[in-house]
């Protein structure tokens, strides 16, 4: 395995080959069940599926009947283990493929399948060996089916994965939104030469042409002038060289631009034409830029010219010629660029390399189909993508034994666009690219740093009986540590960085240590106080006139949402002031100016238009927010006929209230007012899960069972609350019906970037354009 003497202990750290060992690569081998393999001329890729066991919260009802219930606790919670799919795609050099075999060998216990699929040019030449150290036969696919099947799978499961390539921009990587509907598109796939398909549908597609020069020819050409030994060298080679020191430029041959035919004076009239008329000798880097200028250029022709024959402005590079090199995409984009005039873009792969690899195991996992299901990246198993600047860490292209990895875990059910979207394929869930603002990224990044050492007390307190929380506890804030800074060196290392994806990483990593609801005991605890004081509250707003309760259950409802314990302003306030609660957070809130137009324009709606038909509501946070902040106002929609489906998340985070927990929840206030107890009755008032486990919103993710309510109910109100849904994401979301965001503002810095100070509200009522 690569070399394990010398591992970096800097959190800078990022050459794979020296802080991952091996255990940590292959990971969960001991239940792997499934396996494929892609074996290139250089590099070998691993796929195999497995099964995960991990710890959940669970929450249930206690069996009250007979008993005084006011000093108990609302529900039980248990932690129980759960099986779960996890897809593990690793890649790593041939020349480890021997050492990799014997360690996969000497870990597997049990595994269902007695055939590996495999494919890739090399799957002929390591069949035998491959055979004798797994003793399993090795079954060969198509190389092109293989990829078109691993494409078509992460363009439909990883939302960052295509990224356009900016050299000369501040941002490196530009990624694209993820398109509803990913076909028709080019694939063109670069190694020794070139295949050129067109993909229409998930079984649909043709090889259209395609060209023997392609990355063997650089490599065979690039040889013999520069008597490299690598491929990786030569391109070392050409990102140091200067193509017009070689090639004849039109300048060169008319003093300028050739005006009449729209040719600018830098455009290459002739590659290596100065070499046939200068008695010098070529410097091996400027020689390897003219040949990489000259094979890019004739592959991107080829392939424009096949776009716009066939009425495609999307094509996907990969293959042994691009995997992330910054020289290849350049020279491919601009290519793509010069020859359709900007009408066709040049999109690459974030995980180009498992293609392949990817299409093999789906080949073999037909009875089980992973297309059924949606997946998605598990951020704290994955390598994140190297920056391609030879100034970022330069030995991580040239140290042999990278090890690359990628893991996807199985979702319950799959995940579909909220029908309400107006345009899903423009939707952009996230409000701030921390990747492209690096005022915003840098305060982030030490917002979460500063926030760790809480989060990791927090995990190991929230396990008082077991004795390896302080351990685990401390494995997970290590880690942690080391995404973020990663991430401070590569920010679009997993995609578009956003708070989103802080926030995701770091529930990804808490449950990799199996901390899967650290603030279980407190939601339990804030549900049970927030319950008793709901009769109060209700009474309260029914005393009131018609036009007094509504912006009563407004600032309810905000108020409510001030008690979110990811955000330290308030998780300081909560811990330092136990008794802090609805009312004092009523007297936190800076009304104005940011309620009144909007507020305004809402109390018109109410007044004059009809009853929405039904209401779909994003809650947020567990106890008062939900329960004195939310029910009032869903109530109210009730008593004017409005259906209501109230939305929560599938599984924990923070303290955001969960699907199960709001079952208990809704029962408990139902129990106590009429209003409640009838809509459950008649299925007026409908819980459902998002399918998310985040404090963030991305509505083109959502549970296909919440989708098919929306449809069913005609919903035509959506509101969305809290900080997280409504501001780092959904901010700038635009639906097809009237909209409701709401939040509290409970950070100083985001709150001064706004114009507004710590505590302003955000009351956001849209009307969608006729």
């Amino acid at each position: 395995m690569a070399e394990r003497g010398g591992r970096g202990s800097g959190h800078g750290s990022l050459d794979k080959s020296i802080t991952l060992p091996p255990d940590e690569i292959f990971r969960n081998l001991e239940n792997a069940k499934r396996f494929a393999i892609d074996i290139g001329g250089s590099l070998t890729k691993l796929a195999y599926y497995s099964t995960v066991q991990h710890k959940v919260a669970r929450v249930r009802s206690f069996d009250h009947s007979g008993k005084d219930i006011d000093n108990e606790p609302l529900y039980e919670i248990s932690v129980q283990e759960e099986i779960t799919a996890r897809l593990h795609f690793i890649k790593f050099e041939n020349t480890y493929i021997e050492t990799c075999l014997d360690f996969i060998k000497d870990h597997l216990v049990n595994t269902e399948t007695k055939v590996i699929k495999a494919t890739g040019g090399g799957a002929y030449k390591f069949k035998d060996l491959i055979e004798k150290k797994l003793g399993l036969k090795v079954d060969k696919e198509d190389v092109m089916t293989c990829l078109i099947k691993g494409c078509n799978f992460v363009l439909r499961n990883i939302p960052h994965e295509v990224f356009a390539y900016q050299k000369d921009s501040d941002t490196e990587f530009r990624f694209q939104t993820n398109h509803p509907n990913i076909f028709p598109y080019l694939l063109v796939n670069i190694g020794s030469g070139v295949s050129i398909v067109k993909v229409e549908t998930e079984d649909k597609f043709e090889w259209i042409g395609g060209s023997s020069i392609g990355g063997g020819t650089f490599w065979g050409l690039g040889a013999l002038l520069t008597k490299t030994k690598k491929f990786d060298e030569l391109l070392q080679l050409a990102s140091k060289g200067q193509h017009t020191n070689v090639d004849m430029l039109v300048k060169d041959v008319y003093g300028g631009a050739y005006q009449s035919l729209g040719l600018s004076g830098n455009l290459i009239a002739s590659s290596f034409g100065k070499s046939t008329t200068a008695d010098k000798e070529f410097s091996k880097e400027d020689m390897a830029k003219s040949l990489l200028h000259m094979i890019s250029n004739d592959i991107g022709q080829l392939a424009c010219l096949y776009a716009k024959l066939h009425n495609l402005d999307k094509i996907y590079f990969g293959g042994f010629f691009i995997r992330g090199h910054p020289v290849t995409m350049r020279t491919i984009t601009y290519s793509i660029n010069f020859f359709s005039k900007g009408e066709v873009q040049a999109l690459f792969l974030r995980h180009e390399g498992y293609l392949g690899a990817i299409g093999a195991f789906l080949k073999g996992a037909e009875q089980d189909n992973p297309n059924q299901y949606s997946w998605g990246e598990n951020y704290a198993g994955s390598s994140g993508l190297m920056s391609t600047s030879p100034d970022v860490y330069p030995m991580q292209r040239t140290r042999s034994g990278t090890f690359d990895m990628l893991e996807m875990d199985r979702l319950e059910r799959p995940l579909v666009n909220l029908p309400l979207l107006k345009d899903p394929s423009t939707y952009i869930p996230d409000t701030v690219d921390l990747t492209d603002d690096a005022m915003a990224r840098k305060y982030w990044l030490t917002c979460f740093e500063e926030a760790l050492d809480g989060v990791a007390k927090r995990a190991a307190a929230s396990q008082p009986d077991s004795l390896d929380a302080q351990e685990r506890a401390e494995k997970f804030r290590q880690k942690y540590w080391n995404k973020l800074q990663t991430l401070r060196q590569q920010p679009f290392a997993y995609g578009t960085l956003t708070v989103r994806s802080l926030l995701d990483t770091r529930e990804h990593c808490l449950n990799e240590f199996n901390f899967p609801d650290p603030y279980s005991k407190v939601k339990q605890k804030e549900n049970g106080i927030a319950l008793k004081c709901f009769q109060s509250v209700i009474e309260s707003l029914d005393s009131l006139g018609w036009e007094e309760r509504q912006f009563a259950l407004v600032k309810g409802l905000l108020a409510g949402n001030v008690f979110d314990w990811g955000a330290k302003a308030v998780s300081d306030v909560l811990e330092s002031e136990p008794q802090f609660g609805f009312e004092e957070a009523k007297s936190k809130l800076q009304e104005r100016p940011w309620l009144e137009d909007s507020y305004s324009q809402w109390l018109e709606r109410l007044k004059e238009g009809p009853p929405h038909k039904c209401a779909l509501i994003f809650a947020d946070n567990s106890g008062i927010d939900i329960i004195l902040g939310v029910f009032p106002f869903v109530r109210e929609l009730l008593s004017r006929g409005t259906e209501v489906i109230l939305a929560c998340n599938s599984g924990p985070a923070l303290n955001d209230v969960t699907y199960s927990e709001s079952l208990i929840v809704t029962e408990r206030i139902a129990a106590m007012d009429p209003v409640i107890h009838s809509a459950l009755r008649d299925e007026k008032l409908l819980l459902v899960q998002t399918g998310s486990s985040s404090p963030c919103l991305d509505l083109s993710r959502l549970d296909q069972g919440l989708a098919m309510l929306v449809r069913e109910r005609q919903t035509d109100l959506v509101v969305i609350e809290g900080m997280g849904r409504a501001i780092h994401t959904n901010y700038y979301a635009v639906l097809r019906c009237e909209s409701l965001k709401l939040a509290v503002i409970k950070n100083s810095w985001l709150a001064d970037r706004l114009g507004g100070k710590i505590f302003s509200v955000i009351f956001k009522y849209e009307v969608p354009c006729k």
